[in-house]
């Protein structure tokens, strides 16, 4: 009989734990998650973006990547600092939506992925898709969900 080489044992755990099914969201836990989401769109879609209040529910340890930059932005401060300033530009969102949304919850960690939907607008009032394939990481910090962490990737539009 073959012996299992020591880092053989994880992988018999994943294999094990694959077929385990998902763990049963809490009753009304996805649509809390993802009416945080729709209510921190609503507020950057104001006019001027209302940034505190998209970012009332972002920890102060909050972490992300995005397909802007080529490194992790650390901290609620320094995200708000960049949404202040983009949110002088001549550009704006004015639609958002997330397709094929799926929320998976751990006891106080929630994990939201889906594919982000938009349309832009212009100065000129010229109009332009915006996609992106989204995650983010809910923690309950104090009775309260928080965003703990998001990945923004790219998704280009189909040639």
């Amino acid at each position: 009989m073959r012996r299992l080489a020591c880092w053989s044992l994880p992988l018999v755990v994943v294999l094990l734990s694959a077929g385990a099914p998902e763990p049963a969201p809490a009753p009304g836990v996805a649509e809390d998650i993802i009416a945080l989401v729709r209510a921190q769109w609503a507020a950057e879609m104001q006019s001027p973006p209302n940034v505190t209040e998209a970012f009332a529910n972002v920890a102060d340890d909050y972490t992300e990547f995005n397909s802007d930059y080529s490194t992790r932005l650390e901290g609620k401060a320094l995200n708000m600092k960049l949404s202040e300033a983009d949110a002088k530009s001549s550009v704006h969102t004015i639609a958002s939506d997330m397709a094929n949304a799926k929320v998976q919850v751990y006891g106080d960690v929630a994990i939201l992925s889906y594919n982000y939907v938009g349309i832009n607008i212009d100065k000129d009032g010229k109009t332009e898709a915006d996609r992106a394939k989204s995650t983010r990481v809910y923690a309950k910090q104090n009775g309260k969900w928080m965003l703990v962490h998001a990945n923004f990737g790219a998704d280009p539009a189909p040639k």
